[in-house]
């Protein structure tokens, strides 16, 4: 198997892990940043600067509000996922965070 069949099999498989992939409106926002607490994210920074909770982003994501993002779930928490396009650099796990008592302090 060559190494482009490689990468759409694994982007095919990552795919299949997201339980929802929504369409994403044509005025749909980008996530810019992670918000996090000890670690975990509680929300995100949009591509209009605005900070959106978690719970709420995801909604957001659902109805098409918010592009490059499908909905998973670990056990019954649902969490958003970059939707595999073979670009690192824009997997929510690369992106800036910020932490909460940093936003707090603004």
């Amino acid at each position: 198997m060559d190494s482009f069949n490689k990468n759409e099999l694994s982007e095919a498989l990552a795919k299949n892990t997201l339980d929802d992939i929504p369409s994403p409106s044509p005025d749909a926002k980008k996530i810019t940043g992670l918000v996090k607490q000890g670690g975990k994210v509680k929300g995100y920074r949009l591509s209009d600067d605005t900070i959106i909770e978690k719970e709420s982003a995801i909604e957001l994501a659902r109805q098409g509000g918010i592009q490059g993002v499908g909905i998973a779930h670990r056990g019954n928490t649902e969490y958003l996922k970059s939707i595999p396009d073979g670009t690192e650099n824009n997997n929510l796990s690369n992106l800036p965070s910020v932490s909460v008592d940093e936003l707090e302090e603004k």
